[in-house]
């Protein structure tokens, strides 16, 4: 956009924030993240609207966006009024930011980044001063988004690590760190350790913070982190815990959450795969740092709230009659929780339409879904990221001896072919990133409208 247009659709403020990306990629662009000096001068050029704001940030390598969805649909069921900031979006940019448990309007998130462009455009032409990047726009978009709402919580994703994230301009109420593994280690470093380091630098001084059960050279480091700022620290499996029936079949998506003498049971969780049992009691815990949840009725407005939860693009039923699972799953982590909840369907047979990017562990991940597939349909659903068809070829030819693989390009063609060649009790996933599950959700409503849910929910 010229820098006389206005900004009056979200699809204009998504192509105003690509462009930041894409200058941002030039070697001239002082990218470089050194501190938050340039978030803390936007934030004041702004009138610094988080400063009203009460929230609850969400750091960790996997299950962030998913507490984030689960605590803003139990706030939401005890009357508070939610702002939500998650990354990336499936299918559209006012996906990120939600107020009241919905995306924003087109021109309420187009109205948030006319207000914040002129103060980004300025300081990136500005010589050696702080300079906004991407992440920095699109956080202040949100803050200035729910400041204006009047949000009663805004409940905030780290976008990466943490420590010098966009996000970790607030001074939130309640800090959460979810799981801890090796990620982004280009940009985080290369062992646990340091990856620990970014995400616990969103700890705060006195600002209780709610942790899962990380691996122990991840763990020493939050604590002592939470030692050195003096936030009090209380961790899944040690200070609170889930109680689950497993042993009976009925009620295997029930649990109950125990904290000391308090205890909310009979709670539902109507999601697939066992690591949102986790998220779920991270999402109550941290909640619990916010309200008391000590009375009968507040014990039954979080049942309520979770039963009704939902997260697209995780491990997301789409239809029925073939089943259809679409899945963001790209971490060997979360490749294992797919292949777990995939063995325990009931399929004739089960069809992977797969796109991943080169920077992930591709073979692993291969290797840990090759049990759970009977034929698979390659694809690339981000030309710029997504693995070579012809080296994902050779890679299934050896992971998955035996198993018929189709190569399109085309994600949404991968998608429509995989889905035509399901029969009514066969089982369909898309996974591998979040583009293809983009892509796989546009596709399929189009192919199978109106059993999916609409795009605006």
């Amino acid at each position: 956009m010229g820098s006389g247009d206005v900004i009056t659709t979200a699809a204009q403020a998504g192509a105003w924030l690509e462009g930041l990306i894409n200058h941002e990629k030039l070697g001239s662009f002082r990218s470089a993240r050194l501190d938050l000096a340039p978030i803390e001068a936007l934030m004041v050029r702004l009138g610094h609207p988080e400063h009203d704001l009460s929230i609850l940030h969400v750091a960790g390598s996997k299950g962030k966006g998913s507490v984030c969805l689960l605590a803003e649909s139990m706030l939401g069921a005890m009357g508070e009024r939610v702002g939500t900031f998650t990354s990336p979006h499936l299918e559209r940019w006012t996906e990120r930011f939600r107020v009241g448990g919905h995306e924003v309007a087109s021109g309420e998130l187009a109205a948030a980044a006319e207000i914040v462009r002129p103060h980004v455009e300025s300081m990136r032409a500005t010589p050696a001063g702080p300079v906004p990047t991407f992440f920095d726009a699109t956080t202040a978009i949100a803050l200035v988004l729910f400041a204006s709402h009047r949000v009663d919580r805004a409940v905030i994703e780290v976008g990466l690590g943490g420590r010098l994230d966009s996000t970790n301009v607030v001074q939130p109420a309640v800090t959460v760190v979810t799981q801890i593994e090796l990620e982004h280690t280009d940009k985080l470093g290369s062992r646990l350790e340091d990856i620990a380091f970014e995400k616990a630098g969103i700890l705060k001084s006195g600002i209780p913070c709610v942790t899962g059960s990380l691996v122990e050279p991840a763990q020493r480091v939050v604590d002592a982190k939470a030692q050195e700022v003096g936030a009090p620290m209380a961790r899944l499996g040690r200070d609170f815990f889930l109680k689950r029936n497993v042993g009976d079949a009925s009620s295997n998506r029930h649990f109950d959450f125990v904290e000391g003498e308090e205890s909310i049971a009979g709670l539902e969780l109507p999601l697939l795969g066992r690591h949102q049992f986790d998220n779920a009691a991270l999402a109550i815990a941290a909640i619990r740092r916010l309200r008391s949840l000590q009375d009968k009725r507040e014990k039954e407005q979080i049942r309520a709230g979770l039963s009704h939860a939902q997260l697209p693009g995780r491990l997301e039923i789409l239809c029925e009659h073939p089943r259809v699972i679409v899945d963001a799953a790209h971490t060997e982590a979360s490749a294992r929780s797919l292949a777990e909840v995939l063995a325990g369907q009931p399929a004739a047979r089960r069809g992977l339409v797969l796109s991943i990017s080169r920077d992930k562990a591709v073979t692993s991940i291969l290797q840990i879904l090759a049990p759970v597939t009977d034929e698979i349909w390659l694809t690339r659903a981000d030309p710029n990221r997504s693995s070579d068809l012809d080296v994902l070829k050779e890679w299934v030819g050896e992971f998955m001896p035996g198993v018929p693989q189709h190569a399109i390009e085309s994600a949404e063609e991968a998608t429509r072919a995989a889905f035509g060649s399901m029969g009514p009790k066969d089982l369909l996933c898309c996974a591998g990133s979040v583009y293809l599950a983009g892509a796989a959700r546009r596709t399929l409503r189009a192919l199978t409208s109106p059993r999916l849910p609409s795009p605006r929910s």
